[in-house]
Order: C-alpha cells, then sequence, then structure tokens
C-alpha cells in the first residue's frame, strides 16, 4: 500500500489548496473532483478550482463511482488528489435517497484505499464540530461523514487538520 494522506477542517479551513500543493512534490498528478455544478455558486467554485489547478493536473470528474476512478488511473499516475468526500458523500445521499444509512460505493473506496498503487491525498470536510443540525437530514449527513472520515483516517499515513489555513498534522 502507498501512503494516504487526509487533509481535513472546516470550511475555507485550506484543504483543497494545501491538498494540492503537497501533490506538487510528484511529477505525475491527477485531481478527481467530486462535485455536481447544479447552481451558479457551485459552477463558480469548480470555475475557482480548475482555474487553481490549471493544467498542472489530470482531472477526472466523478461525483459518484470513485473506487472505479482510482482504479482507471492509479498506474497512471503518481499521486491522487480527490476533492471531496464529504461533498461525495452529499451526492451519494441525494442519489440513493436521504435515508440511506449503508453505501455501496463507500465500502469499495475503503477496500480500494487498502491496496491503492499510488500516492493519495484525500481531501475531506470536518463536519462534526459544530452545533448539533436541527433536522434529520443534516444529523445523518454529520455522522456519516464522520464515519467515513475515521475510517479514511484509520488506514492513513498522515493526517493533516487545517484551521484558518494553518495545517496541524494530527497523524503521522
Amino acid at each position: 500500500m502507498n501512503k494516504i494522506v487526509l487533509v481535513t477542517g472546516g470550511s475555507r479551513s485550506g484543504k483543497s489548496s494545501y491538498a494540492l500543493n503537497m501533490a506538487m512534490e510528484y511529477d505525475k498528478r491527477c485531481f478527481i473532483a467530486t462535485a455536481i455544478p447544479f447552481d451558479d455558486e457551485m459552477k463558480s467554485r469548480i470555475k475557482a478550482h480548475k482555474s487553481e489547478r490549471r493544467n498542472r493536473f489530470i482531472t477526472i470528474e466523478e461525483p459518484y463511482n470513485l473506487a472505479e476512478s482510482i482504479s482507471g488511473i492509479e498506474t497512471d499516475v503518481d499521486v491522487i488528489v480527490i476533492d471531496c468526500i464529504s461533498v461525495w458523500l452529499g451526492n451519494l445521499l441525494f442519489k440513493h435517497g436521504e435515508t440511506q444509512t449503508k453505501f455501496e460505493e463507500i465500502d469499495k473506496v475503503y477496500e480500494k484505499l487498502k491496496r491503492i498503487k499510488c500516492d493519495i491525498i484525500i481531501v475531506t470536510n470536518e463536519v462534526g464540530s459544530g452545533i448539533v443540525p436541527d433536522n434529520k437530514l443534516a444529523r445523518h449527513y454529520r455522522d456519516l461523514a464522520g464515519f467515513v472520515n475515521q475510517k479514511i483516517a484509520k488506514i492513513a499515513a498522515e493526517a493533516i487538520l487545517m484551521v484558518s489555513g494553518l495545517s496541524i498534522k494530527i497523524k503521522g
């Protein structure tokens, strides 16, 4: 297994920029984007992220099937950046239904990560540090994200917490 680095933190904490800068140490880079451009704000965010990456990464846009995307590129690159797991989880909830608690896609990604052939940097939001959400869907999403983040952190060689643009190594 190659190195897995988990980069987590709150919204606008600098996670994506940190992950991109870390990936620049590699020669052959891939970026797997999970966002779906469903409104003007998301389209604007995606455009800004693409601009930041320029042409320095092979880019794959995959909102659902991360394991297959990883398998399709892992032998051709030195590093993959996934941005981001929490957005991907939101996509799965929307696709499969808000009440579903078990997702085949999550299991596939976790198993793939345990056998990854290149280094991988995974960006995710830490959503459990704030106020308990006032609705069932938001609590379900928060709990799902927490469980998935824990599973990835457990197998990661390194985990970085981003706070106000500053990185704090919490594992490795």
